[in-house]
Formats: structure tokens, C-alpha cells, sequence
């Protein structure tokens, strides 16, 4: 008898692939059961270990994983296994934890396409499975998610990344989003009334944070007042939820920090961040997620050499990069262009000067506005960290453990006893080189190794 072979569905290893929703059924089916396996027992040994606590790395490590769960951590030879415990050699391998996205967005992007039309469960999924795929374990999208459907993935299993969300942010009519396939979705404010009502409504559903856009686009839209983000900011603290700002102007960033935001999802980018804005940010405790590859994207003069990276052509088909490229070559024409390179050098300057002073940064990049790539942007993101004046070892906390405590995702971030085992298996040293995040052999989540050939079929077919 000839066996027909079989595909899996994306995350869920050994579940058959069925088209269309019933897929969804099926793989989120596979999930529940993969949640509580017979007892399963595995040594990983040899592969120096980066913990994602920003200590020295474990040269010739050793992880014991029962199950979903990371049990013992330690020096290969020094940590023991059960007779019947399974063995994997990782000699010459580096071992990282899953990275954790605190600033993207999900659900617009299909192919080529991107339209509010594209957000369906089965979209959102594909790209949760496309952050997995490239050892991003858990994303924050960031205010420009409708509806209910958003709650309910968050709420169920569901394959690919795990997913957090702040719902509809909050903006002034018609001017939160540069996509206007998204500009509808956010909340418009304009009295204070309206400005705790629409809070009062989101803390209903449990967002993880409250998104604000604080930004007039150039001129070109009203910026949120200082009356309405206040408002805003002291509604949602009543309800214990923090405030994530988009801002873009030194003088709102000062203000906001005083009105009591709790992160920045951006670089300030008019002005460099001075020495008095940062050591109030750092007594307020603030975060910020740099995304630096949004401004920086808008410094080529020609086809960025990313475009041909060979690892993004695992998931993204020739003509979604030929539609990249084309925007790229539109925009620039080849001439220089001064203004957003001067506005991206104020950034890496800002960047360096709140690492220096020990400000929580956390990765996040943008990733799901149009002209990105789900999970291969967050490699790139830490490169232009590094370029930054951050280290490998300062960018690496930045993308795992930071994020993972800003997201409450206690069991996601370090490679520790009691922490999920969701880690990546890295051919080469980051430390050494942080482009070598990209050089990805396995990605294992909650103890399971992840079928990339599996999902990677599914990406391009």
C-alpha cells in the first residue's frame, strides 16, 4: 500500500493540514492536546547557553525539560537525567530564550495586500505562525485590533505565538495610524467625557495596556491635547493598566512623561532625547521600545540588502519582496535623503543615551504596518540596535526577558528552572555577532520542537 504523505498544520506538530477554517479547528485542537502530554523528558546538552538575564553565558551547557517546562539548568555533566530521559546533542550550538515582541501589529498584511479586510482568525494565525517561526514566542499588538475577535484569540489556544493586544487605542478624530486601513479602528476623542468613557469601555475587555497616539503627522492630522491624554492616562490607571504613547515631538514626550505614561513605543524623532528628558523617564520608570527600523527605513537611497537575506525568502514570497523593493525604490529614487537620515541618527543617539543610563528597553519594531516582514523584522530590529551602541548581550535582554516582564508573561524570557521551554537553537554565537540571531536551526516551544519545514510550506504555497 503507498501512504500519501502528510503536512502538519503550522505549530501544531503532526496535526494533518486541512484547508481553511477547519484547519483552524484542527490545529487549535492539536494545541489543546499538546498542553498536557504523556510525561516527556528531555537532557539538551553541549550548546553554550544564553539565559536571557544578561549573565554570562553557560559555555557547554545543559537544560533538562520535562514536558513544557525547563527543570534544571547547569554545566553539561553536572545536570543529571532519568534513565528513560531523551538526549539531544547541541554540541556547537547556541541556545537563547524565544523572543518576546512588545510593539507590533497584526492581522493587515496578506500578501501583497494590506486591507482591514485581511483580518480574519485565519490570517492573524498564519502570521502568530510566522513570528514563531522565526523564534518570536509572544507579540503585543498595538491598538489597531477591531472588535471581539481579537479577545478571543488571546483568550483560547491557538497555534503560533502567544498574543497580547491593547484593543482600539485612543486618538484624536481620524488621526491615531499612518495606515489607513487601520485609522478607523482607534477610538476618536474629543471632550474629556469621551476620553474616560472610551476607556471605561476598553477596561471592560481587559486589554493588556491602553495604546495612545499622541502625533499630528507632519501637519497633516490633530494631535490628542494634553487635556484629553491626561484624562486618558488617569482613567486607565484606575484601572490598572498602563499607557503606552506613541509620540514622535520632544515637547509632548517631556509632557507625557510628567502626566504619568508609562512607556514610549517610540523614539522621540524631531529632537534627540536630552539628558532631562531621560532622567525623568528613568524616575518614572519608563520603558521604550525603539523601533528604530520604521525611521530607518526611510534613510535608503536604493533597495535595501535586506530584501535579499536569504532567510527572508523562507517566508515571504518573490513577488511580496519585489513589492517592498518597489516601494523603496519609489520612495528614494536613488538620491539621498537628508532629513530622514538626520531625524534617524537623532534616534541612535537618543537610544545610546537611555541604554547608557539604564532605561528598560524592550524589542519592538512596527512589524504588521505595511512594507514589514512578521518575524524576520525583529533580527533586523536588533542589528540596528547593536549599530546603536548597544551590546549583543544588551540587545538580547532588550528581545527576551525585558519584554517578556512588561507582557506579564512570567514563564516566557529567561532559560531557567520553572520557565516555559520555549528557547531557539542558533547555529552561531549573537554574542559574537548579533546578525547570527538569524542563523536558526530549531525553535522549540512550551518543549516541542517547532516544524519550521512544515510551516515554511505553508508561507510560500
Amino acid at each position: 500500500m503507498t501512504r500519501r504523505p502528510r503536512t502538519v498544520v503550522p505549530g501544531v506538530p503532526g496535526v494533518p493540514k486541512v484547508p481553511g477554517v477547519l484547519a483552524l479547528i484542527v490545529a487549535c485542537a492539536g494545541f489543546a492536546a499538546a498542553q498536557s502530554p504523556a510525561n516527556r523528558v528531555t537532557l539538551f546538552e553541549g550548546a553554550r547557553l544564553i539565559t536571557g538575564d544578561g549573565s554570562a553565558p553557560i559555555e557547554s551547557g545543559a537544560m533538562l525539560v520535562e514536558n513544557d517546562s525547563i527543570v534544571r539548568v547547569g554545566r553539561k555533566g553536572d545536570v543529571t537525567a532519568p534513565a528513560a530521559a531523551a538526549h539531544v546533542d547541541l554540541t556547537g550550538k547556541t541556545v537563547m530564550p524565544g523572543m518576546v515582541l512588545a510593539h507590533g501589529h497584526i492581522g493587515y498584511l496578506k500578501g501583497t495586500t494590506f486591507s482591514r479586510d485581511n483580518y480574519t482568525r485565519e490570517n492573524i494565525v498564519d502570521q502568530l505562525n510566522r513570528y514563531l517561526y522565526y523564534g518570536v514566542v509572544a507579540m503585543m499588538s498595538t491598538g489597531t485590533d477591531p472588535g471581539d475577535l481579537p479577545y478571543e484569540i488571546r483568550n483560547q489556544p491557538h497555534p503560533g505565538a502567544l498574543f497580547r493586544m491593547a484593543g482600539r487605542g485612543l486618538a484624536a478624530p481620524d488621526a491615531s495610524t499612518g495606515n489607513l486601513a487601520m485609522r478607523t479602528v482607534p477610538y476618536g476623542v474629543t471632550t474629556e467625557d469621551e476620553a474616560r468613557r472610551d476607556v471605561r469601555e476598553l477596561a471592560a475587555k481587559k486589554p493588556d495596556v491602553v495604546k495612545i497616539w499622541v502625533d499630528d503627522r507632519n501637519g497633516t492630522v490633530k494631535k490628542l491635547s494634553p487635556l484629553l491624554y491626561r484624562a486618558i492616562i488617569d482613567e486607565a490607571h484606575k484601572h490598572g493598566l498602563r499607557v503606552v504613547v506613541h509620540v514622535y515631538y520632544l515637547a509632548d514626550a517631556r509632557d507625557l512623561v510628567e502626566a504619568g505614561a508609562d512607556g514610549f513605543l517610540h523614539l522621540v524623532r524631531d529632537e534627540e532625547m536630552d539628558d532631562a528628558l531621560v532622567a525623568r523617564m528613568k524616575a518614572r520608570r519608563m520603558f521604550v521600545t525603539p523601533n528604530l527600523s520604521t525611521s530607518e527605513a526611510g534613510t535608503y537611497a536604493n533597495k535595501p540588502a535586506w530584501l535579499d537575506d536569504p532567510l527572508l525568502a523562507e517566508s515571504a514570497s518573490p513577488a511580496m519582496i519585489r513589492k517592498v523593493a518597489d516601494v523603496y525604490a519609489a520612495r528614494a529614487g536613488g538620491q539621498p535623503r537628508t532629513a530622514a537620515i538626520a531625524s534617524y541618527q537623532k534616534q541612535q543617539r537618543s537610544l545610546a543615551r537611555l541604554n547608557a543610563a539604564g532605561i528598560t528597553i524592550a524589542l519592538g519594531d512596527d512589524t504588521g504596518i505595511e512594507n514589514t516582514f512578521y518575524g524576520f523584522g525583529e533580527h533586523h530590529e536588533l542589528e540596528l540596535m547593536v549599530a546603536a551602541g548597544m551590546t549583543p548581550m544588551q540587545a538580547i535582554v532588550a528581545a527576551t526577558k525585558t519584554p517578556a516582564g512588561l507582557l506579564k508573561l512570567d514563564r516566557l524570557g529567561t532559560i531557567a528552572p520553572g520557565k516555559s521551554a520555549d528557547f531557539v537553537v542558533l547555529d552561531a554565537n549573537p554574542l559574537e555577532n548579533i546578525s547570527n540571531t538569524k542563523r536558526i536551526s530549531r525553535v522549540y516551544q512550551r518543549g516541542q520542537q517547532v516544524d519550521r519545514a512544515g510551516l515554511r510550506a505553508t508561507f510560500l504555497n
